[in-house]
């Protein structure tokens, strides 16, 4: 009887670090398909399934994108996610989106950077943002980089949301509407190319929407956190380059979060990243090194990574 209790206990030990080996599995907040945040969520789930150890495992979480991102961490719904700098730092502030509390996260690296697509298929007679007054326009899924982007470029020009017909779309079906004539032009905040762009370019001559004279380098002056990038003719195949305002993106976790196990993450994702490179175009953007330039201080396990 001895023996047998004793047998019982060692398969109930068994079963209990099986359970707590399991019990790590992180949900990282990614955005809508379509756009670069969910492939990118799916290669560094990758990367800390493979590499992470010690029972650390996470999935992608398909949201509404970057603005909803760190309510997300906050809620619990996620326990890490991609935001943009500036995003992150009114997270931390409690301001802009935030203003009903600050939002305790720190940055995990810095990721790819993102790029606002205005696109109208070739013929349209939208050639710039003001031109959009009257449209049918897809301007991303409520809760997305996209609408915070348009929100803060439209006062700019003396615009609102209201002075065009918006609709909500994840960026795939934005995209779908936009090669199907059913809207006038379509946005994403994206890293490029993006995939939804590149299907609806498949089947469709494109081209990007331009800033009035002044008007980009008036943006700029307004948040110190975006930049003017230049998209190649060849990413999309439009007939002309595309200047465009993005902002770089960064990883970020709860700062309650364990630190052992988000310099774990942080290794894992960093130490392999010619692996994440090899899978994901967007990847071969992001530059280690900017990961001590961000908007908010690292997350401690982090900056024992990054400070070694």
């Amino acid at each position: 009887m001895i023996k047998v209790t004793r047998q019982l206990a060692a398969v109930a030990a068994v079963v209990l670090a099986g359970a707590a080996a399991t019990a790590e599995e992180l949900r990282i907040g990614t955005a809508s398909l379509g756009g670069a945040f969910y492939p990118m969520g799916q290669s560094i789930s990758n990367l800390v399934n493979k590499y992470a150890g010690d029972g650390i495992s996470m999935v992608p979480v398909v949201t509404g994108g970057s603005v909803q991102n760190p309510r997300l961490i906050d809620s619990g719904e996620v326990e890490i996610a991609i935001t943009n700098n500036n995003l992150a730092a009114l997270a931390v502030k409690g301001a802009g989106p935030y203003s009903s509390g600050p939002i305790d996260v720190g940055a995990v690296g810095a990721l790819h950077p993102s790029v606002l697509h205005m696109i109208v298929l070739e013929g349209s007679d939208i050639q710039t943002i003001e031109d959009l007054k009257g449209k049918r326009v897809a301007v991303g899924p409520a809760g997305g980089g996209t609408l915070g982007f348009l929100n803060f470029l439209l006062p700019l020009h003396d615009m609102t949301l209201e002075d065009m017909t918006p609709s909500f779309l994840s960026y795939s079906d934005g995209f779908g509407q936009l090669a199907d004539g059913n809207v006038d032009a379509a946005f994403a905040l994206s890293g490029y190319p993006a995939g939804a762009v590149m299907q609806a370019a498949a089947g469709n001559d494109l081209r990007f929407i331009s800033f009035s004279e002044g008007m980009l380098e008036k943006a700029l002056e307004a948040n110190a956190t975006y930049h003017s990038v230049e998209i190649s003719a060849d990413v999309y195949g439009t007939a002309e380059p595309g200047t465009v305002i993005g902002v770089n993106n960064m990883l970020v976790a709860p700062n309650s979060l364990d630190a052992d196990v988000v310099e774990k993450i942080t290794a894992a994702i960093f130490d392999h990243l010619d692996e994440m490179q090899a899978e994901n175009a967007n990847a071969k953007q992001i530059d280690p090194a900017m990961s001590l330039k961000l908007a908010i201080p690292l997350h401690e396990g982090a900056a024992r990574y990054f400070n070694k």
